[in-house]
Protein backbone atom coordinates (compact mmCIF):
# COMPACT_ATOMS: atom_id res chain seq x y z
CA UNK A 1 0.00 0.00 0.00
CA UNK A 2 1.34 3.65 -0.83
CA UNK A 3 2.34 5.84 1.66
CA UNK A 4 -0.09 8.26 1.36
CA UNK A 5 -3.05 5.54 1.06
CA UNK A 6 -1.93 4.24 4.24
CA UNK A 7 -2.47 8.24 5.40
CA UNK A 8 -6.08 8.58 3.99
CA UNK A 9 -6.82 5.04 6.12
CA UNK A 10 -5.70 6.38 9.17
CA UNK A 11 -9.00 7.95 9.35
CA UNK A 12 -10.21 8.91 13.33
CA UNK A 13 -7.76 6.63 14.55
CA UNK A 14 -5.40 7.52 18.04
CA UNK A 15 -2.39 5.86 17.55
CA UNK A 16 0.13 5.68 20.49
CA UNK A 17 3.73 4.30 19.87
CA UNK A 18 4.66 3.12 23.85
CA UNK A 19 8.93 2.77 24.61
CA UNK A 20 9.82 1.03 27.66
CA UNK A 21 13.68 1.78 28.46
CA UNK A 22 15.66 1.14 31.03
CA UNK A 23 19.40 2.06 30.89
CA UNK A 24 19.04 3.31 26.82
CA UNK A 25 20.38 6.66 26.91
CA UNK A 26 22.44 5.92 23.98
CA UNK A 27 19.70 4.89 21.77
CA UNK A 28 15.79 6.18 23.07
CA UNK A 29 16.53 9.63 21.66
CA UNK A 30 17.66 8.74 18.09
CA UNK A 31 14.20 6.01 18.33
CA UNK A 32 11.76 9.16 19.75
CA UNK A 33 13.36 11.59 16.96
CA UNK A 34 12.47 9.20 14.23
CA UNK A 35 8.94 8.62 15.42
CA UNK A 36 8.36 12.28 16.31
CA UNK A 37 9.45 13.62 13.34
CA UNK A 38 8.32 11.83 10.68
CA UNK A 39 5.26 9.98 11.98
CA UNK A 40 3.69 12.74 14.15
CA UNK A 41 5.14 16.03 12.87
CA UNK A 42 5.28 15.51 9.10
CA UNK A 43 2.43 12.44 8.21
CA UNK A 44 0.05 12.61 11.41
CA UNK A 45 -0.01 8.73 11.51
CA UNK A 46 1.16 8.71 15.47
CA UNK A 47 -0.54 10.96 18.06
CA UNK A 48 1.46 10.18 20.92
CA UNK A 49 5.01 9.18 21.58
CA UNK A 50 5.56 8.49 25.01
CA UNK A 51 8.89 6.51 27.28
CA UNK A 52 8.14 4.73 30.41
CA UNK A 53 11.52 5.16 31.95
CA UNK A 54 11.34 1.76 34.08
CA UNK A 55 13.60 2.67 36.67
CA UNK A 56 16.90 3.88 34.83
CA UNK A 57 19.70 5.23 36.67
CA UNK A 58 21.54 6.80 33.36
CA UNK A 59 19.98 9.81 31.47
CA UNK A 60 17.20 7.72 29.95
CA UNK A 61 14.31 10.12 30.74
CA UNK A 62 16.15 13.32 30.32
CA UNK A 63 17.26 12.17 26.67
CA UNK A 64 13.90 10.71 25.49
CA UNK A 65 12.14 13.96 26.65
CA UNK A 66 14.71 16.24 24.61
CA UNK A 67 14.00 13.92 21.59
CA UNK A 68 9.60 14.67 22.25
CA UNK A 69 8.57 11.96 23.83
CA UNK A 70 6.20 12.25 26.71
CA UNK A 71 8.35 10.80 29.67
CA UNK A 72 6.17 8.73 32.21
CA UNK A 73 8.25 7.49 35.08
CA UNK A 74 7.28 3.96 35.43
CA UNK A 75 7.38 4.24 39.44
CA UNK A 76 4.41 6.80 39.56
CA UNK A 77 2.21 4.81 37.72
CA UNK A 78 -0.17 2.66 39.69
CA UNK A 79 2.67 1.74 42.48
CA UNK A 80 -0.29 0.25 44.40
CA UNK A 81 -0.88 -2.45 42.32
CA UNK A 82 2.07 -3.24 39.52
CA UNK A 83 5.32 -2.77 41.98
CA UNK A 84 8.85 -2.91 41.01
CA UNK A 85 10.48 -2.50 37.16
CA UNK A 86 10.46 -5.35 34.76
CA UNK A 87 9.36 -5.30 30.80
CA UNK A 88 5.81 -6.37 31.40
CA UNK A 89 5.24 -3.74 33.88
CA UNK A 90 6.37 -0.91 31.67
CA UNK A 91 3.67 -2.06 29.18
CA UNK A 92 1.01 -2.29 31.25
CA UNK A 93 2.15 0.78 32.57
CA UNK A 94 2.23 2.31 28.92
CA UNK A 95 -1.49 0.98 27.89
CA UNK A 96 -2.55 2.68 31.28
CA UNK A 97 -1.32 6.15 30.66
CA UNK A 98 -1.75 6.20 26.41
CA UNK A 99 -4.54 7.36 25.27
CA UNK A 100 -4.67 5.52 21.88
CA UNK A 101 -7.76 3.03 20.74
CA UNK A 102 -4.25 1.61 18.78
CA UNK A 103 -0.90 0.87 20.77
CA UNK A 104 2.22 -0.18 19.36
CA UNK A 105 5.64 -0.96 21.41
CA UNK A 106 9.20 -1.30 19.94
CA UNK A 107 12.10 -1.56 22.03
CA UNK A 108 14.58 1.42 23.09
CA UNK A 109 17.82 -0.35 21.90
CA UNK A 110 17.31 -0.54 18.19
CA UNK A 111 20.45 1.09 16.65
CA UNK A 112 19.16 1.09 13.15
CA UNK A 113 15.27 2.44 13.51
CA UNK A 114 13.24 3.74 11.07
CA UNK A 115 9.58 4.51 10.31
CA UNK A 116 9.11 1.25 8.41
CA UNK A 117 9.04 -0.52 11.97
CA UNK A 118 5.98 1.46 12.97
CA UNK A 119 4.20 1.88 9.54
CA UNK A 120 4.44 -1.72 8.84
CA UNK A 121 2.16 -2.53 12.09
CA UNK A 122 -0.13 0.03 10.95
CA UNK A 123 -1.09 -0.72 8.08
CA UNK A 124 -2.76 -4.08 8.77
CA UNK A 125 -4.81 -2.10 11.88
CA UNK A 126 -5.65 0.44 9.72
CA UNK A 127 -6.37 -1.72 6.74
CA UNK A 128 -8.29 -4.66 8.16
CA UNK A 129 -11.02 -4.52 10.98
CA UNK A 130 -10.30 -8.23 11.53
CA UNK A 131 -7.04 -7.90 12.79
CA UNK A 132 -6.71 -6.71 16.30
CA UNK A 133 -3.13 -7.75 16.96
CA UNK A 134 0.18 -7.29 15.23
CA UNK A 135 3.45 -8.84 15.87
CA UNK A 136 7.28 -7.81 13.66
CA UNK A 137 9.42 -9.73 12.58
CA UNK A 138 13.00 -9.34 11.00
CA UNK A 139 16.26 -10.45 10.13
CA UNK A 140 19.10 -10.20 12.67
CA UNK A 141 22.52 -9.07 11.16
CA UNK A 142 24.30 -11.14 13.82
CA UNK A 143 22.97 -14.57 12.76
CA UNK A 144 22.33 -13.71 9.02
CA UNK A 145 18.82 -14.87 8.72
CA UNK A 146 14.85 -14.20 9.81
CA UNK A 147 14.90 -15.63 13.00
CA UNK A 148 14.82 -14.74 16.72
CA UNK A 149 17.64 -14.63 19.48
CA UNK A 150 19.10 -17.38 21.55
CA UNK A 151 16.27 -17.41 24.05
CA UNK A 152 13.75 -17.97 21.13
CA UNK A 153 15.62 -20.40 19.69
CA UNK A 154 16.33 -22.60 22.77
CA UNK A 155 13.20 -21.95 24.63
CA UNK A 156 10.64 -19.87 23.03
CA UNK A 157 10.05 -21.88 20.09
CA UNK A 158 10.65 -25.09 21.37
CA UNK A 159 7.78 -24.61 24.37
CA UNK A 160 5.85 -23.64 21.54
CA UNK A 161 6.16 -26.44 19.30
CA UNK A 162 5.38 -28.55 22.78
CA UNK A 163 2.31 -26.97 24.36
CA UNK A 164 0.85 -24.56 21.69
CA UNK A 165 1.50 -25.29 18.47
CA UNK A 166 -1.20 -23.64 17.04
CA UNK A 167 1.03 -20.43 17.17
CA UNK A 168 4.31 -22.07 15.72
CA UNK A 169 3.59 -20.08 12.37
CA UNK A 170 4.89 -17.01 14.74
CA UNK A 171 8.13 -15.91 13.35
CA UNK A 172 9.54 -14.38 16.43
CA UNK A 173 7.11 -14.73 19.29
CA UNK A 174 9.23 -12.50 21.55
CA UNK A 175 10.18 -9.65 19.31
CA UNK A 176 9.72 -6.40 21.13
CA UNK A 177 7.57 -4.62 18.09
CA UNK A 178 4.29 -5.04 18.34
CA UNK A 179 0.98 -3.97 19.05
CA UNK A 180 -3.30 -3.68 18.51
CA UNK A 181 -5.96 -2.64 19.52
CA UNK A 182 -6.97 -1.19 22.74
CA UNK A 183 -10.10 -3.04 23.11
CA UNK A 184 -8.64 -5.75 23.12
CA UNK A 185 -5.36 -5.12 25.11
CA UNK A 186 -6.84 -4.06 27.71
CA UNK A 187 -9.25 -7.16 28.61
CA UNK A 188 -6.08 -9.27 28.53
CA UNK A 189 -3.22 -9.98 31.89
CA UNK A 190 0.51 -9.30 31.68
CA UNK A 191 2.75 -11.22 32.60
CA UNK A 192 5.32 -9.47 34.84
CA UNK A 193 9.21 -9.48 33.42
CA UNK A 194 9.94 -11.08 30.03
CA UNK A 195 7.58 -13.16 30.45
CA UNK A 196 4.75 -10.56 28.93
CA UNK A 197 5.55 -11.15 24.95
CA UNK A 198 5.13 -14.86 24.68
CA UNK A 199 2.00 -14.40 27.53
CA UNK A 200 0.20 -11.91 25.25
CA UNK A 201 1.09 -14.22 22.06
CA UNK A 202 -0.91 -16.89 23.44
CA UNK A 203 -3.60 -14.87 25.21
CA UNK A 204 -4.39 -12.67 22.21
CA UNK A 205 -5.32 -16.64 20.20
CA UNK A 206 -7.38 -18.12 22.94
CA UNK A 207 -9.55 -14.48 23.15
CA UNK A 208 -10.07 -13.92 19.09
CA UNK A 209 -8.30 -16.43 17.63
CA UNK A 210 -5.37 -16.89 15.69
CA UNK A 211 -6.91 -15.50 12.52
CA UNK A 212 -6.92 -11.78 14.31
CA UNK A 213 -3.37 -12.00 14.84
CA UNK A 214 -1.15 -10.64 11.51
CA UNK A 215 2.81 -10.42 11.21
CA UNK A 216 4.73 -8.36 9.00
CA UNK A 217 8.06 -8.69 7.94
CA UNK A 218 10.45 -5.19 9.04
CA UNK A 219 13.31 -5.96 7.19
CA UNK A 220 16.48 -5.56 9.50
CA UNK A 221 17.12 -4.94 13.32
CA UNK A 222 19.89 -3.92 15.27
CA UNK A 223 20.00 -4.19 18.89
CA UNK A 224 22.42 -4.71 21.83
CA UNK A 225 22.81 -8.43 22.32
CA UNK A 226 22.41 -9.82 25.72
CA UNK A 227 25.03 -12.06 27.69
CA UNK A 228 24.01 -15.28 28.72
CA UNK A 229 23.91 -14.19 31.94
CA UNK A 230 21.12 -12.00 31.33
CA UNK A 231 19.31 -14.83 29.22
CA UNK A 232 19.41 -17.74 31.35
CA UNK A 233 16.39 -15.77 33.81
CA UNK A 234 14.54 -14.78 30.64
CA UNK A 235 14.67 -18.00 29.26
CA UNK A 236 12.97 -19.03 32.71
CA UNK A 237 10.41 -16.57 32.68
CA UNK A 238 9.50 -18.05 29.48
CA UNK A 239 8.99 -20.78 30.57
CA UNK A 240 7.55 -20.33 33.60
CA UNK A 241 4.59 -18.21 31.58
CA UNK A 242 4.08 -21.23 29.08
CA UNK A 243 3.56 -23.59 31.67
CA UNK A 244 1.29 -21.52 33.51
CA UNK A 245 -0.77 -20.89 30.35
CA UNK A 246 -0.72 -24.74 29.46
CA UNK A 247 -2.00 -24.96 33.22
CA UNK A 248 0.92 -27.65 33.95
CA UNK A 249 2.14 -27.39 37.97
CA UNK A 250 4.80 -25.93 38.53
CA UNK A 251 7.54 -24.55 41.08
CA UNK A 252 6.87 -21.16 42.02
CA UNK A 253 9.06 -19.06 42.77
CA UNK A 254 11.83 -21.14 40.82
CA UNK A 255 15.34 -21.40 41.69
CA UNK A 256 18.06 -20.78 38.93
CA UNK A 257 21.18 -22.55 39.97
CA UNK A 258 24.26 -21.69 37.32
CA UNK A 259 27.38 -22.69 38.05
CA UNK A 260 29.74 -20.18 39.34
CA UNK A 261 26.34 -18.06 39.80
CA UNK A 262 24.49 -17.36 43.48
CA UNK A 263 20.74 -19.10 43.04
CA UNK A 264 18.08 -17.04 41.18
CA UNK A 265 15.04 -16.97 42.19
CA UNK A 266 12.23 -16.10 40.13
CA UNK A 267 8.56 -16.16 41.08
CA UNK A 268 5.85 -15.99 38.46
CA UNK A 269 3.27 -13.33 38.67
CA UNK A 270 1.23 -10.83 36.17
CA UNK A 271 -0.93 -8.07 36.62
CA UNK A 272 -4.33 -7.81 35.69
CA UNK A 273 -5.99 -7.08 32.79
CA UNK A 274 -6.77 -3.03 33.12
CA UNK A 275 -10.54 -3.38 32.17
CA UNK A 276 -10.46 -5.14 35.59
CA UNK A 277 -7.87 -2.88 37.39
CA UNK A 278 -10.01 -0.33 38.87
CA UNK A 279 -12.43 -2.77 39.94
CA UNK A 280 -10.08 -4.54 41.96
CA UNK A 281 -9.03 -1.32 43.49
CA UNK A 282 -12.92 -0.76 44.55
CA UNK A 283 -13.26 -3.89 46.12
CA UNK A 284 -14.93 -6.58 45.12
CA UNK A 285 -18.19 -6.39 42.53
CA UNK A 286 -21.76 -5.90 43.05
CA UNK A 287 -23.58 -9.04 42.78
CA UNK A 288 -24.42 -9.49 39.19
CA UNK A 289 -27.98 -9.26 37.74
CA UNK A 290 -29.89 -12.81 37.55
CA UNK A 291 -29.57 -13.94 33.49
CA UNK A 292 -27.62 -16.65 31.67
CA UNK A 293 -24.16 -17.22 31.89
CA UNK A 294 -21.04 -15.46 30.00
CA UNK A 295 -18.89 -17.26 27.92
CA UNK A 296 -16.21 -19.73 29.90
CA UNK A 297 -12.82 -21.35 29.07
CA UNK A 298 -9.61 -22.13 30.37
CA UNK A 299 -8.68 -19.33 31.18
CA UNK A 300 -11.64 -17.26 33.15
CA UNK A 301 -9.83 -13.78 33.65
CA UNK A 302 -9.94 -13.52 29.97
CA UNK A 303 -12.82 -11.43 28.69
CA UNK A 304 -13.81 -13.02 25.17
CA UNK A 305 -15.68 -11.08 22.65
CA UNK A 306 -16.29 -13.67 20.46
CA UNK A 307 -16.85 -17.68 21.31
CA UNK A 308 -13.71 -19.54 21.45
CA UNK A 309 -11.72 -20.32 18.27
CA UNK A 310 -10.40 -23.28 16.77
CA UNK A 311 -6.97 -24.33 16.84
CA UNK A 312 -5.90 -24.72 13.43
CA UNK A 313 -4.59 -21.83 11.84
CA UNK A 314 -1.97 -19.60 11.20
CA UNK A 315 -1.28 -16.00 11.99
CA UNK A 316 -1.59 -13.88 8.47
CA UNK A 317 1.68 -12.20 7.51
CA UNK A 318 2.03 -8.90 5.70
CA UNK A 319 5.71 -7.03 4.73
CA UNK A 320 6.37 -3.89 5.79
CA UNK A 321 4.68 -2.05 2.75
CA UNK A 322 1.35 -2.93 4.08
CA UNK A 323 0.30 -4.64 0.67
CA UNK A 324 -0.89 -7.91 2.60
CA UNK A 325 1.66 -10.35 1.11
CA UNK A 326 4.42 -11.85 2.66
CA UNK A 327 7.90 -10.77 1.24
CA UNK A 328 11.21 -8.55 1.90
CA UNK A 329 10.90 -5.05 3.85
CA UNK A 330 11.10 -2.33 1.52
CA UNK A 331 13.40 0.31 2.36
CA UNK A 332 12.61 2.54 5.24
CA UNK A 333 10.42 5.61 3.35
CA UNK A 334 11.82 8.04 6.08
CA UNK A 335 13.55 10.60 3.82
CA UNK A 336 15.33 12.41 7.05
CA UNK A 337 19.12 11.74 6.70
CA UNK A 338 19.93 9.28 9.04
Amino acid sequence: MPLRALVEAKGDHVVSVCIPAHNEQATVGWVVHRVRRFLVERLGLVDEVIVIDDHSDDATGTVAAEAGADVVTAADVLPEIAGGGGKGEALWRSLHVSKGDIVLWCDADIRDFGSRFIIGLLGPLFTDPDISFVKGFYERPLTGAVGGGRTTELMARPVIATLFPHLSSIVQPLSGEFGGRRELLERLPFVRGYGVDIGLIIDVAETVGVAAMAQVDLGTRVHRNRSLDDLGPQSLVVLQTALDRAGVRMANPATLVRPGHPPLVRGFGELPPLSTTFELMAGPPAPPEPGPPGPSGRRSRLRRSSPRPEREGTAARADASTNGAAGPAPTDPDPMPA
